[in-house]
C-alpha cells in the first residue's frame, strides 16, 4: 500500500533557490559546511535560522492551502538529516544544480525536490502526529488502508462500513479511530477530498456535469451547492474562467 503517490501525483511540485526572506526551506549545515538538519514551514512565512549556518535555501510551492498534505503538516518541521546521507546528498546536488545554472538545472532541481519531500514525509508519517490530521490517519496502518483507498478511488460509492471493511475494524470502532486521529468523519474526509479533486478538473476546463459524475454525485445541482460551499464561487464559473 502505497500512502503517499496518489497525493504527489495531484498536486505539482515546484522547487526553486531562493533568498533567506522567501525561503520556507532551508538545509543548515555543521562548522564543516555539511548539510545536518532541514527546516521547512508550511506556512508562508520563512523559519528562523542562523544565517551562518545556512547550506542551501529555496521556495516550495506545492499547491498551498489546498494539498491536504502541506495542510496537515506543523507549522515548522525540523527534519534531522545528520545520520541521512541520500537526504544530504540531494541537497548537494540541488545546491550544485542552482549554483551552476546549467540547461535544464529547474527540472533537475525540481525532481530532486519531490524526492527530498518524499523523504521528508515518509519521516513525518514514521513519527506520527501529535494533533488530528491526515498525517495522523497516514500513521495508522488501519486508517491508512482505508484514507488510501478513498484517495485512490474517489469516485466509488463509498460507505463507512465498506471503508471500516477495509481498515479491519468494526464499524463504531472505525469511526471513533478516525474522528480522533484525522479530526472530522471518514465521509466528510471523502467529501473534502472529492471536492479537492474537483476544483482541479475545473480549473482545467472540465464540464461541471462530468466532474459531478466522476465523484459521485447525483446532480450537477447537487455538486454545484456542495462546491459553492466549500469553495464561495460556483463551478462553472471556475470552469468558465478556465476557458
Amino acid at each position: 500500500m502505497d500512502r503517499l503517490t496518489t497525493l504527489m501525483e495531484r498536486f505539482q511540485l515546484s522547487v526553486r533557490a531562493a533568498g533567506p526572506g522567501e525561503a520556507n526551506l532551508i538545509a543548515l549545515a555543521d562548522p564543516s559546511g555539511e548539510p545536518v538538519r532541514l527546516l521547512y514551514s508550511s506556512c508562508d512565512d520563512a523559519p528562523a535560522q542562523p544565517h551562518d549556518r545556512v547550506m542551501w535555501a529555496a521556495r516550495v510551492d506545492w499547491s498551498g492551502c489546498c494539498n491536504p498534505l502541506i495542510a496537515a503538516l506543523p507549522g515548522l518541521v525540523d527534519y534531522d538529516i545528520a545520520d541521512k546521507p541520500e537526504a544530504r546528498n540531494l541537497l548537494r546536488l540541488m545546491r550544485d544544480e542552482a549554483d551552476a545554472q546549467r540547461c535544464g538545472a529547474q527540472s533537475v532541481i525540481n525532481r530532486l525536490g519531490e524526492v527530498l519531500m518524499v523523504r521528508l514525509l515518509r519521516h513525518q508519517i514514521r513519527e506520527g502526529a501529535t494533533e488530528p490530521g491526515l498525517l495522523a490517519g497516514l500513521s495508522d496502518p488501519r486508517l491508512s488502508r482505508a484514507i488510501v483507498a478513498m484517495h485512490d478511488h474517489p469516485g466509488r460509492l463509498w460507505s463507512n462500513a465498506d471503508l471500516a471493511e477495509v481498515a479491519g475494524l468494526s464499524l463504531s470502532r472505525f469511526a471513533e479511530v478516525f474522528a480522533a486521529e484525522v479530526g472530522e468523519t471518514p465521509i466528510g474526509y471523502l467529501r473534502r477530498w472529492r471536492l479537492i479533486l474537483a476544483h482541479q478538473d475545473l480549473s482545467r476546463g472540465d464540464r461541471v456535469d462530468a466532474v459531478a459524475r466522476r465523484y459521485a454525485y447525483n446532480s450537477p445541482e447537487g455538486f454545484s451547492r456542495a462546491f459553492r460551499k466549500a469553495y464561495g464561487v460556483a463551478p462553472m464559473s471556475l470552469r468558465m474562467a478556465a476557458a
